[in-house]
């Protein structure tokens, strides 16, 4: 049964045998990595987790873990920024063999709910336009296609997610 836990430096070599099956790149979405973030390091992984807990007030980051393996990473920003306008106020991704197991629309119920408990009415979901899969986990959760729009890594589908309904 897979958990959704905050990151911790304990699951080191797990998060980095993750890193490894997506390969060469910053493109694992949902775990907060920046361009800057030198992960493979004790010293520099220790210091990525403790920016993510520093920055937990602005967004909320998760990982997927199952029988200490990482599986993915879920993303809860809760601010409607610059960044939120083309990357979306959640972001996730499945390493390569744990998807078509259903982990991502899991893992996106599980973060909605804490996107109303924050008070969020909706939130902003894109998925790169050829991502087939992660546009039927979007749609399924109730997304509503907004559009196209081009962004600087290329065209995203842009979806909204009602998560309750606005205050009257």
């Amino acid at each position: 049964m897979p958990h959704l836990i905050a990151p911790t430096t304990q699951l080191h070599d797990a998060w980095l045998d993750a890193h490894a099956e997506w390969g060469p790149g910053l493109h694992e979405d949902g775990f907060g990595l920046a361009p800057t973030d030198e992960v493979d390091s004790p010293e520099g992984f220790a210091a990525w987790v403790a920016r993510l807990a520093a920055e937990s007030d602005r967004a909320t980051c998760r990982w997927i873990v199952e029988d200490d393996q990482v599986l993915g990473g879920i993303a809860l920003r809760h601010e409607f920024t610059d960044y939120v306008q083309w990357a979306g106020h959640i972001g996730f991704g499945i390493r390569p063999t744990a998807r078509r197991r259903g982990l991502a629309a899991w893992a996106l119920g599980q973060i909605l709910d804490e996107a109303k408990a924050l008070g969020m009415d909706r939130v902003l979901v894109v998925c790169a336009t050829h991502n087939v899969g992660s546009a039927k986990t979007i749609e399924r959760a109730g997304g509503v296609f907004e559009g196209i729009r081009d962004t600087e890594h290329g065209p995203v589908r842009r979806y909204w997610i009602m998560i309750s309904e606005p205050s009257v």
